[in-house]
């Protein structure tokens, strides 16, 4: 057994069918009763122990039947086609919640919610992301097809500015907020409208064990 460290540094764009804010974010449960959400990562400054992972890009199509914390959820994780089989399996096992402490990342709280993981997807992924102007766009051919903007005052027009400021928070500490559509195929088929977008500069640390 051997230690290994990694990081990823970039800049993260999530989306999913609550109303804005998100009220997993409040400890409330989902609007809906469920938790279906797309996510997506540019990773500008990453490794997993000796591979470098920088410009790649990563992406998630999830859905739970419940509150995430209630388990039962499934998840098709999507990676950069562009990545070399070194960084397939490190970023596999980042987003798996490997080599990582129980409870650090969003990745290895998820992963102790997911009955079900479907075979990973390695393709292109076009995602842009501007977190100050709270807008995306996410293309995954066959996949996922999500765009967001800023969340619109619905007397004037004018874009509303918000941010969620979480000190203790294990995905962020602060994201901007805006809205999205997104539309998705494969095994989670997935529509969300005119729902929670979040956007945020992205920066998670993990140290674990390999076996």
């Amino acid at each position: 057994m051997m230690s290994v460290d990694w990081k990823l540094q970039g800049r993260e764009f999530i989306h999913c069918n609550c109303t804005y804010g998100c009220p997993c974010q409040f400890n409330a449960l989902p609007t809906q009763g469920k938790c279906h959400a797309v996510g997506a990562i540019e990773i500008e400054d990453g490794f997993h122990g000796s591979t470098r992972l920088d410009g790649l890009k990563i992406a998630m199509i999830v859905a739970w039947p419940g509150a995430i914390h209630e388990g039962g959820g499934q998840c098709v994780p999507i990676v950069d086609e562009r990545a070399t089989p070194e960084q397939r399996e490190a970023l596999l096992r980042i987003m798996s919640g490997e080599d990582t402490e129980p409870g650090a990342t969003f990745f290895a709280v998820f992963a102790t919610t997911f009955d079900t993981v479907h075979e990973p997807v390695f393709t292109r992924i076009d995602f842009t992301v501007d977190v100050d102007g709270r807008t995306a766009r996410v293309e995954i051919p066959g996949w996922i097809d999500a765009r967001a903007e800023p969340i619109r005052n619905p007397v004037t027009g004018e874009e509303h500015h918000v941010r969620i400021n979480l000190p203790h928070g294990f995905e962020y500490d602060m994201c901007e907020v805006g809205r999205g559509w997104a539309e998705t195929k494969g095994p989670i088929v997935l529509s969300l409208s005119d729902s929670h977008a979040h956007f945020s500069r992205l920066h998670m640390t993990g140290a674990g064990v390999v076996h």
